[in-house]
């Protein structure tokens, strides 16, 4: 028997292949669309790398912006970028990287720049507000606050979207969007889970995560520390106002806009958005279920499986006031003649002593969304390249130019439609201060106020609809897997269209009744 194992051919006694699997050839599927937008992308820079010149641009002033080659390339490669994140032809964060590598590859500025601003302040700030959103998860304070908020709204899809939107935009009116973002996002995703216990995408799940960054945005508006433009941009406003009539009044030393004088103007229209947002995403978003029948038990019965909260939960909450309450100092810092605290510096804080006390771990490390950390690389590396080449403000002058013999209303609109484009791609502090200088001149002319310019522009930057990188709850809300880039960007444009018309009204009837100054005279 040893001997006939020993003469027996290998393979001999085994079964035959079927013949079907031994013959059928391997197909591979070319993805046409996703090379479309490949080309789409690299042909668009490839037009403005071979063509020669761009037309100059003049400012009522008679000033003229000549666009360097750098910064007809750095238009290039602006629209690259947007093809590429908005069709996700590959990871929206090795987009990212391809941005800095094309900037040093050809020459449009140096590596040191280009690459260095993935670590820029802002950044770290987001990657600060991950974490302590991570803190709320790790802990399980998101889910004893999401069982609490379901026993409260109940089981209705439509009051639990309602719910989820007042609180979301009610936090970033004391801390920044991004921290409370990143706080809200685990809550959601235990609420979507109940909804849905799959991964797979519902209009209720497209709905919560979306509809959460949009009123994340409009809440943001209404006070100094739902994020940092507010303070920048009256910061910009003093020093170009110096010297300039305000509602009757010359400023020397430039107009201040107090605290409670920003929240006066914006606190009606960010609520009014927050709730026409909430109407919005029930059209568009309609849940399959109108309700989850016996949700309200089971958040109950899972509610009191959590038991009593622990130290570590307590300790989150009581870093989140530490740092919402340094932020809230630090806004008054100026105003006492003192240096306030870098932003990032401060969320910092917080990464550090949920590390130090372990109630992180390197676990939680690792598991950082790190795609979206470098999706705002990328994004601060084109917003100063745009900048730092003066492509933008070419962008600006050619646009804002357009609107020099219209009517007054138009021209703010139109200031503030130009914003709104350039937030989706770059800083929104940076697309006020583009915008901001050019339109003041042009003001003049029309007999428009520095102040209606400024607010309007402040509107339409917290409310970046179209774009992941226009806002940083935008890509946290990415984040769920329960929509595509191209989804966002679409049905970004009926948020545009809705905030537009909402931002008209306010100019032209309701802010000049509250005492805004519109107009310096009869244009």
């Amino acid at each position: 028997m040893a001997e006939e194992k020993e003469r027996m051919p290998v393979g001999e006694g085994l079964p035959e292949m079927p013949e079907e699997i031994r013959l059928a050839p391997v197909k591979v599927r070319i993805d046409w669309r996703r090379i479309i937008f490949i080309l789409l992308g690299a042909g668009l820079f490839a037009f403005f790398y071979f063509i020669e010149t761009l037309p100059d641009a003049v400012d009522p002033a008679g000033k003229v912006f000549k666009i360097s080659w750098e910064g007809k390339l750095a238009i290039g490669l602006f629209l690259l970028a947007g093809v590429w994140w908005v069709f996700e032809v590959m990871p929206i964060g090795a987009t990212s990287i391809g941005i800095g590598v094309i900037q040093t590859m050809f020459w449009i500025r140096p590596a040191k720049q280009a690459l260095g601003d993935f670590m820029d302040p802002s950044v770290w700030f987001i990657f600060g507000s991950v974490v302590i959103g991570m803190a709320f998860s790790a802990v399980g304070l998101t889910k004893r606050m999401a069982y609490k908020m379901l026993d409260v709204v109940g089981e209705r899809t439509s009051m639990i979207y309602l719910g989820a939107f007042i609180v979301t935009a009610a936090m970033t009116h004391l801390m920044a969007h991004t921290a409370v973002a990143a706080a809200i996002f685990p809550l959601l995703l235990a609420i979507n889970s109940l909804y849905n216990p799959t991964d797979q995408p519902t209009r209720f799940g497209k709905g919560l995560f979306i509809g959460m960054a949009w009123v994340a945005g409009a809440g943001s508006i209404v006070t100094y520390l739902g994020a940092a433009r507010g303070v920048a941009a009256a910061g910009m406003f003093k020093e170009f106002t110096k010297g300039v009539m305000v509602g009757g009044t010359v400023f020397p030393e430039g107009y201040d806009i107090g605290f409670f004088e920003l929240s006066k103007y914006m606190f009606p229209v960010g609520w009014i958005m927050v709730f026409l947002l909430y109407l919005l995403i029930m059209m568009i978003f309609r849940p399959e279920r109108p309700r989850i029948e016996g949700l309200r038990e089971k958040a109950k019965e899972l509610s009191k499986e959590l038991g009593r909260m622990t130290g570590k939960e307590y300790f989150v909450i009581v870093m989140v006031v530490v740092i919402v309450g340094i932020f809230m100092l630090n806004s008054f810092l100026p105003k006492l003649g003192l240096q306030p605290f870098s932003r990032a510096g401060i969320v910092l804080i917080s990464t550090l002593a949920f590390f130090l006390t372990r109630t992180l771990t390197i676990e939680h490390l690792e598991a950082i969304p790190w795609n979206i950390i470098l999706l705002f690389g990328g994004a601060m590396s084109i917003g100063f390249c745009l900048w730092q080449t003066g492509a933008a403000e070419w962008l600006a002058v050619h646009w804002l130019s357009m609107f020099k013999k219209s009517h007054w209303l138009v021209f703010v609109l139109g200031i503030a439609f130009f914003v709104l484009m350039m937030t989706n791609f770059i800083m929104n502090v940076a697309a006020i201060a583009i915008s901001l200088p050019v339109a003041l001149v042009i003001a003049k002319y029309l007999g428009v106020a520095p102040h209606v310019i400024l607010f309007a522009s402040l509107v339409v930057a917290g409310m970046p609809f179209n774009l992941l990188v226009g806002a940083a709850p935008n890509a946290i809300a990415y984040e769920s897997r329960q929509f595509t880039t191209g989804e966002f960007f679409a049905w970004g444009w009926v948020g545009n269209v809705v905030l537009m018309v909402i931002l008209a009204l306010f100019v032209y009837f309701i802010w000049p009744l509250m005492g805004m100054p519109v107009l310096t005279a009869s244009p």
